[in-house]
């Protein structure tokens, strides 16, 4: 592993030209009017776990389309009062796992949600089967993997259906007595970053609560740059799949360009706490910085992590995430 992206002085400074569809808030407009006027239908089920200081639930809501999607709730062992909250999204394949998977935040005194990606989770061993592969589109043809399911029109793509069911947490969470819901978070991890910013994005048009995101190097941006700058997956999926099919370019890209965190971001209106990594060969930092620098609010900042690849800052950064949350929410 090597320096292969732009030096910290050029990030820094890049303002790169995303593609913006002329339609884009009408199409989020029009997506989130249609899905968050659903029912909930929220189920929130105690779970007996051997776990002594928190106490688990399994939560489930209606999510894009009407299909039931599920995250863990944890909280202080005996919580009563309403809590500062973070929903907490999962990298590419990854699933909510075991109920003390990434409990840290729980721990600390935060009421913790943690979303099961539909289709995903077949990285992660778990208490519980993943959620179903409730996608429509799974009988199109497409790479295997997630990231060109759907791909040639935005309306039946993939992550226009996670990205509304993270959303849904967001609007289930706000609702909820367990959670004080002028103190949420949403954070993440590569795609679970993605996720995160696509969330305080969609969250300011729809006029959501929340008041913080901390995309921790992230996934899902500057699709162009991030297509054509590195081989590693889940990026490769794309390129490959426009091996095969070259026709389908201009389609694919005017699909992705819907999603792009750089394009989404700038909706956003909550402080912003970003992380990025010099080494990081699936999410490289200028594709990251091209978010950064097109966020919403002028409350922002970025760490920069140069002799890390796609964990970033790991321990040292999750650190740096609890103590920033403590100081902005007021709970040190």
């Amino acid at each position: 592993m090597a320096f292969f992206d732009l030096p910290l002085d050029q990030l820094q400074e890049q303002r790169p030209t995303i593609a913006r569809p002329d339609d884009l808030d009408a199409f989020w407009t029009r997506t989130l009017d249609a899905e968050l006027s659903r029912p909930l239908e929220a189920r929130v089920v105690p779970v007996d776990t051997p776990l002594k200081t928190l106490d688990v639930y399994d939560v489930s809501w209606v999510g894009y389309g009407g299909q039931r999607v599920q995250a863990w709730l944890r909280v202080p062992a005996g919580a009563t009062e309403p809590l500062p909250t973070v929903l907490h999204y999962r990298g590419y394949s990854g699933g909510r796992g075991y109920p003390f998977v990434e409990s840290e935040y729980a721990s600390a005194g935060y009421a913790h949600f943690l979303l099961e990606s539909r289709g995903q989770g077949w990285r992660t061993p778990s208490l519980t089967a993943p959620t179903p592969d409730l996608d429509p589109a799974a009988g199109d043809m497409h790479y295997p993997g997630l990231m060109t399911r759907g791909i040639t029109d935005p309306g039946r793509y993939y992550y226009r259906r996670l990205y509304v069911d993270a959303v849904r947490m967001l609007q289930l969470a706000a609702q909820d007595s367990r959670v004080d819901a002028t103190r949420i978070a949403a954070l993440g991890t590569s795609q679970g970053g993605g996720l995160t910013i696509a969330v305080a994005g969609l969250a300011a048009l729809a006029g959501l609560p929340l008041a913080a995101a901390l995309p921790n190097v992230p996934f899902l941006c500057h699709f162009r740059r991030a297509v054509g700058l590195t081989d590693a997956n889940p990026y490769a999926e794309i390129a490959q799949y426009l091996a095969a099919h070259p026709a389908e370019e201009a389609r694919a890209f005017t699909t992705l360009s819907y999603f792009d965190g750089a394009n989404l971001g700038g909706y956003a209106k909550a402080p912003a706490l970003f992380s990025t990594a010099g080494m990081d060969e699936i999410c490289p930092p200028s594709t990251v910085y091209a978010a950064y620098h097109a966020w919403g609010n002028d409350d922002k900042e970025i760490t920069y992590y140069p002799w890390n690849g796609h964990e970033g800052g790991g321990d040292h950064h999750t650190w740096h995430t609890l103590t920033w949350l403590a100081e902005r929410f007021g709970t040190r």
